[in-house]
């Protein structure tokens, strides 16, 4: 299993929020901002920092520091957006490389429409951003396609992931981390994540 899951209490409060067919625009992109600076935090845990020597009001120290030029961002149009801004507080030198795909509805297979990736992609980590884990399918055609550009080092950052998703990652993906708020009970007929919280996109941009 490569699939890392936040369990914890301030995780738990505020998806319940982002749950709740209430939850209006405003609260709802800011919830989704704030989980996903959690999932980055989580993310990096095993970042690689350079020693720098810095100088204290006291005295000169010997310190870690990142190298935030070594990461890229990038959102799975649209929803995927929404949590730019979550990871980038976090890690404001990140540069930032789009996908866009969108669902057959008959095949629910993906079809891409828009890609551009930051300057030396192959040299970067590439953190992969999107609301909602549901067929994999998307998730799974942006990690082939970082892939052929030479990109290593790929990890895959979700707030709601369905274990059909997960295990379409783990098989076509073995070598991607999964990084998750939660893991909820599955797909419905039409691929949509039960209990979930709705279309993420149409919920952040208020367009339902």
């Amino acid at each position: 299993m490569n699939e890392i899951v936040l369990n914890h209490p301030l995780i738990t409060h505020k998806l319940g929020i982002l749950r709740d067919v209430n939850t209006g625009t405003k609260e709802f992109r800011e919830l989704v901002t704030e989980i996903s600076t959690l999932l980055c935090y989580e993310a990096t845990k095993d970042a690689k920092l350079e020693e720098v020597e810095i100088e204290t009001p006291l005295a000169k120290m010997q310190t870690g520091k990142l190298n935030e030029d070594n990461y890229a961002v990038v959102p799975i149009l649209r929803a995927g957006m929404g949590m730019v801004e979550g990871i980038i507080n976090v890690i404001p030198n990140a540069k930032v490389g789009h996908i866009g795909l969108y669902r057959n509805e008959e095949t629910f297979e993906p079809v891409e429409y828009y890609y551009k990736m930051p300057e030396d992609i192959e040299n970067r980590i590439a953190m992969i951003i999107d609301p909602m884990l549901a067929t994999g399918g998307s998730v799974s055609a942006t990690i082939d396609r970082l892939k052929e550009d030479g990109v290593k080092q790929i990890k895959f950052l979700c707030i709601v992931a369905a274990p059909e998703g997960i295990k379409v990652i783990e098989t076509n993906h073995p070598d991607v981390q999964i990084y998750c708020a939660v893991v909820d009970k599955g797909l419905n007929e039409n691929k949509y994540i039960v209990p979930g919280l709705g279309d993420a996109g149409d919920r952040i941009y208020g367009t339902k």
